[in-house]
């Protein structure tokens, strides 16, 4: 942390209170943005900070009510990395503010596998290990030594990677962009976040029928193996990216998922699905 030694007092107090904003990241989520609203909330002390006019405040609001989900210790990284690029916006007129949220989408992904296969796959399963095995024994202090064991590691992540994530920033994000390899850069942010997106769309979009032709009582046709013939999860695929057409069409939300619900219930109450 000796690079903090290039962060004033007044960014080192913004960051202590990014830091602690982090803990409403999912505190109001929704299907569609996630934890968009807490991220932003994090990101309000460096946007008031960096920008005076109203407009470029306002524009900078917006672009953090993106979509945004990953591990939560590792959120603060992204957070810090995010408040760098807005320092940078906010001196730089030619900076991409494009760039911000495509690395946001880029670190989200990789950061959440790193997360959840140490924080849930390795240091809970480990505190849950010693408390349960405390807790057989009688001790009272067992929920106390798991809450301990995963909360302590946990926060102090959080915190220094708020802080490690604005330093890295600060010092290599100025430097790429005037060496022109920040275009490189949001390019590939960019195709990683849609790769992010694709994955996401195959694991958590499902779809499978039902229906089926006989004759004679023998089957003669299956709908999803048919379909699955032509293209694995092809109606998951059309289904979103019908979604996305109608977002860009600026079709409300709202109106998506209740009739991605609707047509959920009609199809199960009609046996196709």
């Amino acid at each position: 942390m000796s690079k903090l030694t290039n962060v004033s007092k007044e960014e080192k107090k913004m960051l202590r209170k990014t830091f602690w904003r982090a803990f409403t990241l999912f505190s109001a989520v929704t299907p569609a943005k996630q934890g968009a609203s807490g991220f932003c909330y994090s990101m309000m002390p460096f946007i008031d900070h960096f920008y005076k006019n109203a407009e470029e405040k306002k524009a900078a609001l917006v672009r953090h009510m993106a979509y945004f989900n990953t591990t939560i210790p590792m959120s603060t990284f992204i957070m810090g990395i995010a408040a760098s690029m807005e320092k940078e916006n906010s001196k730089n007129k030619d900076f991409d503010a494009n760039s911000i949220n495509a690395i946001k989408s880029s670190l989200m992904g990789p950061l959440a596998g790193i997360g959840d296969s140490f924080f849930w796959g390795v240091l809970r399963v480990i505190a849950a290990g010693i408390a349960v095995s405390m807790g057989q024994s009688g001790n009272i202090l067992a929920p106390i030594v798991f809450l301990l064991i995963f909360n302590i590691p946990t926060i102090l992540v959080r915190y220094y990677g708020t802080f490690l994530g604005y330093t890295l920033g600060s010092t290599y994000i100025e430097k790429i962009y005037q060496s022109g390899l920040i275009h490189i850069l949001t390019k590939a942010a960019s195709i990683v976040g849609l790769i992010m997106v694709g994955g996401m769309t195959s694991q958590m979009v499902k779809f499978s029928t039902t229906l089926s032709m006989s004759m004679k009582g023998e089957s003669v046709l299956k709908l999803q193996s048919m379909l699955d013939q032509i293209f694995v999860g092809i109606v998951p695929l059309g289904i979103t990216l019908l979604c996305f057409y109608l977002l860009n069409k600026k079709v409300s939300i709202n109106y998506l998922i209740f009739g991605v619900i609707g047509l959920s219930i009609l199809l199960s109450v009609l046996h196709i699905a």
